[in-house]
């Protein structure tokens, strides 16, 4: 019997070498078929991995980012009530002093400039700190996602966190100065013609001083919760926070 099977593949020795060489050929495409799935759905699953981890630190990101508005609102009201004191103004008119009618013209600038001021600068400081903290909230996911390994320093030390966040100061000091500046000449310029007659001051100056209360609260108001919830605003954030954390943007 094994004569004949050698007699057999002798006759058909170049058929039998390429139905040999044919199914080793299927039988090494079928394991490298079957390693290239695998390694495809490794590389899925490591990028779905990846991605939910991204969606849930920017997720985290956008959390503190309000928290941190909501920190800062107390000490921009205070600012503002320091330099616009329209308080001061309303306990000199219960005293009717005879320059009455010039301590109203004041108030009316001083209550109007905060009240405008005080929207302006709450939208400024929104935006200010949501870039910042996605730049930084981009770089430390790239450092927790051991980008930057093998002793290269990290893109954002404690340090240089520390030192651009501090920027905001600007805003809260000479910052809104200079705005309450601006804003303080359109405002002569708008409501300076008007008489106290035609703009009841009593009744407006206490509603509008009350504002800045509202605005600048630790308690959000509807206006800051819209501010914060807006949906421009949430993908202005996630633009920044996708441009920052992703290490092919940063190399461009």
């Amino acid at each position: 019997m094994l004569r004949s099977l050698w007699s057999f593949l002798k006759r058909h020795k170049k058929k039998c070498l390429f139905l040999g060489t044919f199914l080793g050929g299927v039988y090494l495409l079928g394991k490298y078929g079957q390693k290239k799935i695998r390694e495809i759905q490794e590389r899925e699953a490591a990028e779905y991995i990846a991605q939910a981890r991204r969606q849930y630190h920017f997720e985290s990101n956008q959390r503190t980012c309000n928290m941190t508005v909501l920190s800062m609102l107390p000490t921009l009201r205070d600012a503002l009530m320091h330099q616009l004191n329209s308080e001061c103004l309303t306990s000199v008119l219960k005293n009717r002093p005879a320059n009455k009618l010039e301590i109203w013209e004041d108030l009316k600038i001083i209550s109007f400039t905060r009240s405008i001021v005080a929207v302006y600068s709450t939208c400024m400081l929104v935006v200010l700190l949501r870039v910042q903290l996605n730049i930084i909230g981009g770089y430390i996911y790239l450092d927790n996602a051991a980008v930057c390994k093998n002793g290269t320093t990290p893109l954002a030390p404690p340090e240089v966190q520390q030192q651009y966040l501090s920027s905001i100061q600007h805003l809260l000091g000479d910052g809104l100065t200079e705005l309450i500046t601006v804003v303080k000449q359109a405002v002569h310029k708008v409501f300076g013609s008007l008489s106290s007659v035609s703009l009841p001051l009593a009744k407006i100056i206490p509603i509008i001083n009350g504002q800045i209360h509202s605005v600048c609260s630790e308690t959000p108001s509807h206006f800051v919760q819209d501010l914060l919830m807006m949906e421009q605003v949430k993908d202005f954030a996630a633009n920044v926070y996708e441009a920052f954390s992703t290490p092919q943007q940063l190399e461009k």
